[in-house]
């Protein structure tokens, strides 16, 4: 991996060693810097679950992606840095409570200092730092309060503000675990990323999300919704707003109501 073409992606120097104040804004960075979207799917280009594949996506193409690109890569970027970082399988939870299948998450867990941390930048609106697992206390991040409770088996729930987003399993996965859901959370039409087209990410005021002509910006909890006039308006505001220049716009599956979480098969962010 190139990391010095991965840090200047971040605006970010090489840190001077891998301990948690690095993590910190490391993770914080590539949620600014790095949208979560799922264009690739709506555009048909196939998911290549591979480092040079993502590395060419994401830092050379200024892209994003969902979560298995994204923290798939993060946790790379992350081991070549000196952290002992490794991907986790995930089941997120629908509106009713219910958990989904196996590995339609993926997250990224780091030893450091005796202790794990959960580091998750693809997963929509959600914790910004890391989060001790060992906690058995809330942590309060700036978008949300988190609680880890045990689940059967060894797992661990997940909440936020209250309400459980993912069951995380204790085992570590390779990457190429991943592909199978991977192809089908963008081929199914069960899928909710095949039913949604959404670009979205984290701002020093709030988050910003385009979906098709649909721009929504939430500044100081206040939400802020508009009507893109026309395709070049569309092109312009991926372009300033989350650094993407397309050649040509994805094609956008039939209206959904627009949350600022990102997309899954539960209509939930993953």
């Amino acid at each position: 991996m190139d990391v010095d073409a991965y840090l200047a992606h971040l605006d970010l120097a090489l840190p001077t060693k891998a301990d948690l104040a690095a993590l910190r804004q490391l993770q914080e960075r590539h949620l600014e810097r790095v949208p979560f979207e799922n264009l690739s799917v709506h555009l048909g280009e196939p998911i290549e679950l591979t480092e040079e594949a993502l590395f060419d996506k994401i830092v050379r193409r200024r892209r994003g992606g969902f979560c298995y690109e994204l923290n798939g890569l993060f946790s790379a970027l992350l081991r070549e840095l000196g952290f002992d970082a490794a991907l986790r399988g995930a089941q997120v939870f629908n509106d009713e409570g219910v958990p989904g299948p196996p590995l339609d998450h993926a997250a990224v867990v780091v030893q450091l200092d005796g202790d794990q941390w959960l580091v998750d930048v693809g997963f929509g609106r959600f914790s910004r730092g890391p989060l001790r697992l060992s906690a058995v206390e809330v942590q309060s991040d700036r978008d949300g309060e988190f609680l880890f409770l045990d689940a059967a088996f060894g797992d661990v729930d997940v909440l936020m503000d209250g309400k459980p987003v993912y069951r995380l399993e204790q085992r570590t996965r390779p990457l190429t675990d991943f592909v199978p859901m991977a192809w089908w959370q963008s081929t199914s039409p069960l899928s909710g990323f095949t039913g949604r087209l959404t670009c979205s990410r984290p701002t020093s005021q709030g988050r910003v999300t385009l979906s098709g002509h649909r721009l929504i910006e939430t500044v100081d909890g206040v939400r802020h919704e508009v009507l893109l006039p026309d395709d070049n308006a569309v092109h312009t505001a991926y372009r300033v707003y989350f650094g993407i220049t397309l050649a040509r716009l994805p094609t956008p599956p039939g209206e959904h109501p627009l949350t600022e979480h990102a997309a899954d098969p539960t209509m939930t962010p993953s």
